[in-house]
């Protein structure tokens, strides 16, 4: 996958070599709006041709107030404050800090399989060993509780002293796992019960990318706190976003004193304040959450029809446009074989011949799911077209003909593990 790209433009990549791939990983949620979103673009080099103040630090920063409420108006009335930041690890530290200054609690219950990145504080709210070894200690007082199962988080908050629950609505590096229906409204009313703040994770879900703004919106849930991230950037500039209720602001900046108590050094840049206005123009103008969500009912639906046929598909299951195709084990002698050779070198080897047969024969960039290497994941820009969809569905049934016939497909993956210096 080592090519060079020449300009990348919405959801097309155009490489030095001529080739044209689609881009149906989007830097993980990165690209709702489509690379280089013109209008976006306009907005930056006018930013900049303009000189303005851009990190004085010491001034009244106008255009994080306009970005900041037009946030909180489309996320929900209850939430009127915004901290700025760079990027989602940032965010879920800053909920870490205030929702352990408001309740005065340390706890922090989150969910198996959740990703909420790589810093040491989001790190000690995640499962996997793996992302954690020879990292040493992380933070006391944390919590696992299964995702989607209310029963064990009830017991979690009635013995530990809990500050917040921290959940993803659909959990993307396990696998493409929505909360099932019902779940994040009742972990709202157990939080509301215990005293405990619910802060929703939507660093990937958010900004159209589901299917409504957040996530959240599809339960009408209203968290304590939301993470925003990603894709707010319109792909350019970084920029992340916690949402939160005055009183949680309060706690946190009560003072003169403790006004500069936690903060970021490019928090309320104007490069990033106005890459976020201009992606909330265009996300509201290209009405992309309705189209997000259009869109994700048809490509699940063809996903189904087209690949129930093949042994190692399993099922689609997504929201708007961020879907999964989960595989299984073959059951048929002829390719359980060469499979379970491939998962003892590495259980990740499968998913990623899967990767570079899209990247190589049929031009398609995707990825596998970080906690899962059996789901292939579908997250294309927002601006993705017909007839690309399309595109994609013939190039998915394809590759999986291959698989289920193909003995090339298996000796590509011997040879990609003879490459491989450390797997």
């Amino acid at each position: 996958m080592n090519v060079k790209y020449r300009r990348c433009l919405g959801t097309e990549l155009h490489t030095e070599d001529g080739r044209v791939l689609l881009d149906f990983l989007s830097g993980y949620c990165v690209h709702n709006t489509g690379h280089n979103h013109p209008y976006i673009v306009e907005a930056l080099v006018h930013e900049l041709q303009a000189s303005g103040p851009a990190m004085l630090q010491s001034h009244i920063a106008y255009s994080a107030g306009a970005l900041a409420e037009r946030l909180t108006s489309l996320t929900g009335s209850h939430l009127t404050k915004t901290f700025f930041c760079s990027s989602g690890s940032e965010g879920i530290e800053a909920v870490i800090k205030f929702a352990r200054i408001f309740t005065k609690r340390n706890g922090i219950v989150y969910a198996k399989g959740a990703f909420h990145g790589l810093t040491c504080g989001a790190l000690s709210l995640m499962g996997d060993a793996f992302w954690k070894e020879g990292f040493g200690p992380m933070l006391p007082e944390t919590y696992e509780v299964p995702f989607g199962d209310i029963a064990p988080l009830e017991v979690t908050l009635q013995q530990n002293k809990i500050a917040a629950v921290v959940l993803e609505p659909l959990q993307g590096e396990a696998g493409i796992v929505p909360a099932p229906i019902g779940y994040l409204a009742a972990v709202e009313r157990l939080c509301k019960k215990h005293g405990v703040l619910f802060v929703l994770d939507e660093v990937q879900t958010g900004i159209g990318r589901t299917g409504t703004f957040i996530a959240g919106h599809r339960d009408n849930v209203q968290p304590d706190m939301i993470v925003l991230a990603k894709a707010l950037s319109g792909g350019l500039v970084p920029i992340a976003a916690v949402l939160m209720r005055d009183d949680i602001y309060k706690s946190v900046y009560g003072s003169l004193k403790k006004s500069i108590i936690h903060t970021s050094t490019f928090s309320e840049n104007g490069l990033s304040m106005r890459a976020g206005l201009a992606t909330l123009d265009v996300v509201e103008s290209e009405d992309l959450a309705a189209r997000a969500e259009r869109l994700g009912t048809e490509l699940r639906a063809q996903l189904t029809q087209r690949l129930s046929r093949f042994e190692m598909f399993s099922e689609v299951r997504g929201l708007g446009l961020l879907n999964g195709i989960v595989m299984q084990p073959p059951t048929s002698l002829r390719l359980r074989i060469p499979f379970q050779t491939f998962r003892t070198i590495h259980p990740g080897m499968f998913g990623q011949m899967l990767v570079m047969r899209l990247f190589q024969h049929h031009n398609i960039l995707c990825q596998m799911c970080g906690n899962n290497f059996m789901v292939l994941k579908i997250a294309p820009p927002l601006v993705i077209t017909d007839s690309q969809i399309n595109q994609y569905l013939d190039a998915i049934e394809s590759l999986m003909e291959t698989v289920h016939s193909s003995a090339n497909f298996w000796s590509d993956a011997i040879q990609l593990a003879q490459r491989a210096i450390r797997i």
